[in-house]
């Protein structure tokens, strides 16, 4: 029992750093009520603490190497504990998005890259194996649990609750982790401060513009920003097309930057030799499709319940729970199967379940969002989620040497926040989008309502039309002026409008995901064999 200590600890750390990417999105409704934001400001909360993480990462994994991976992870439970506490009390968004997007982003940076590569040092060869199997399984299990345990504390305590809890739980880890075994850290590894800047300015500025998409257009402007009386839209196109143009640009640079680096001896932020490796690119890319597909879902599904059904955090939970049971129980069996299947049939599986569970779901939106095809689709979503899960973690991990295992968890941990903050920045755009679009297109041709009052709803809208309730964009209607009959009109196809874009965002998703099948390919093709317990070395890529 005694050599399974340290993969509690780390498990522990896990579960928190994966609980507090789902807890939130069923309490959306709830928390921006209480903070006097709207779904808008939560959407960009929640984008920014997966972004935060993701430009962060990978020094995250070269502070391991230089300060040691043991002494990263302490500072980052402590930075992530204060951050847990600061969003508990936090009165406002700008409050919480410092302690949560900021704060605890910046202890995950430290802590995640941590536990992959104290993992790894701490197991060798069958026991890797399986710890990083369990890693996967908790994993899934913070995911499944996160909408729940929102659920439940929302609705019959607060929210707050989840994030002092959650401090609690890291100091108790701090506690505790003096039993980890660690490799001598390197002071000779330096940080290039220019290579942070330019990761960070690259992946910020193309998150912020995916997020900003849906007011000001993705090419042609919808409302762009104004300085003055000057409206920033050059040459009649959208800021976002410019900003996601000078973000890839400042991404190939830091490429550029990484290589150089590399060339001469230095150790980068990125080794991008290591993307060279099949099963490392194969494992990062079918992290970021998988954890892209699950954020979304996360997100929009969600909303719709809490804005346009009304539902509270605990029943949001429950609706979400079918997807919770299979990813719980495919976790498990596929940790199970890895000594039977190679994990590229295990990935092959797990991509095909997801992209069928998400067929499911969009398949089965109606406006009550209920029903066995709903509830089944959200299972099988979970079930590929969950096999996916209990893969991938020990394929990246494996596909290098002890050495690259800190680097190698922060590129995990920047494609997994990478794939979340894209999820719920781009779907979730999308959704306000196609709604916004549809929505005003609908009233402009119903000639049954009277001019005067599509004139005003068309003029209301054409910017951004808000994530309502049905009756609640009745009521608003009525208040303005309108008719009820006619109120009750446009009210009825603002409800079907937005059933449509949420079935049209989930199609969005759905699609990616099957692509995502062509990513497999590097995946290994062999089923690992345990080597002897004499072996004195690190388990390398069973490919």
């Amino acid at each position: 029992m005694k050599r399974w200590i340290v993969l509690i600890i780390l498990s522990m750390s896990q579960f928190i750093m994966v609980l507090d990417s789902t807890v939130m999105n069923v309490s959306i409704s709830t928390v921006a009520a209480d903070l006097g934001t709207d779904v808008s400001g939560m959407q960009a909360a929640i984008t920014f603490y997966a972004l935060t993480m993701a430009a962060f990462m990978l020094t995250g994994g070269q502070l391991g190497d230089r300060w040691g991976r043991s002494r990263a992870f302490r500072i980052g439970s402590v930075v992530y504990g204060i951050g847990s506490l600061t969003t508990a009390l936090s009165p406002n968004l700008g409050v919480l998005m410092v302690g949560w997007s900021l704060v605890e982003g910046l202890g995950a940076i430290l802590v995640i890259p941590a536990i992959a590569a104290l993992a790894a040092i701490n197991y060798r060869d069958r026991e890797r194996v399986i710890a990083f199997a369990a890693l996967g399984a908790v994993t899934g299990f913070a995911a499944a649990a996160g909408p729940l345990i929102g659920g439940v504390m929302t609705t019959y305590s607060s929210w707050r609750y989840v994030f002092v809890a959650e401090a609690v739980v890291m100091a108790v880890v701090l506690c505790v982790a003096g039993r980890i075994k660690d490799t001598p850290p390197d002071p000779a590894v330096r940080i290039s401060v220019l290579s942070v800047i330019l990761s960070a300015a690259g992946m910020g500025l193309g998150v912020f513009a995916l997020l900003q998409s849906k007011t000001w257009g993705w090419i042609v402007p919808l409302d762009p920003p104004k300085i003055g009386d000057t409206t920033i839209a050059p040459f009649g196109v959208s800021p976002v097309a410019y900003l996601i143009l000078i973000a890839l640009i400042i991404l190939w640079a830091f490429v550029k930057r990484q290589q150089y680096l590399e060339r001469i001896g230095v150790s980068p932020l990125l080794k991008v030799s290591l993307l060279r490796i099949p099963a490392l690119r194969s494992g990062l890319l079918m992290f970021l499709t998988q954890y892209f597909a699950i954020a979304a879902l996360f997100f929009v599904v969600p909303v719709y319940l809490q804005t346009s059904l009304g539902y509270d955090a605990l029943h949001t939970g429950l609706k979400i729970l079918p997807l919770s049971v299979g990813l719980i129980l495919f976790s498990v069996l596929g940790s199970r199967l890895t000594t039977v299947r190679s994990a590229r049939n295990i990935g092959r599986i797990g991509q095909v379940v997801l992209g069928l569970g998400l067929l499911l779901v969009f398949a089965a939106v109606r406006p009550e969002l209920a029903g066995p095809l709903f509830a089944g689709g959200m299972f099988v979503v979970g079930a590929g989620f969950g096999l996916l899960a209990s893969q991938l973690g020990n394929v990246n991990m494996s596909a290098v040497q002890g050495d690259d295992s800190s680097k190698v968890g922060g590129l995990q941990g920047t494609f997994q926040n990478l794939g979340s903050s894209f999820g719920t920045a781009v779907v979730g755009s999308v959704f306000i989008l196609l709604l916004t679009s549809g929505f005003t297109h609908a009233v402009e041709n119903d000639t049954s309502i009277p001019g005067p009052v599509r004139q005003q709803v068309v003029a209301a809208t054409s910017t951004g039309a808000p994530i309502i309730s049905e009756q609640q964009a009745q009521d608003a209607l009525v208040h303005a002026g309108a008719d009820p009959t006619v109120a009750s009109q446009v009210a009825s196809t603002y409800g079907d409008t937005t059933v449509t874009a949420l079935r049209q965002s989930l199609f969005v998703v759905f699609a990616l995901t099957l692509l995502a099948l062509l990513l497999s390919s590097g995946l290994p093709s062999k089923v690992p064999v345990p080597p002897k317990r004499d072996s004195a070395s690190p388990a390398t890529d069973a490919d």
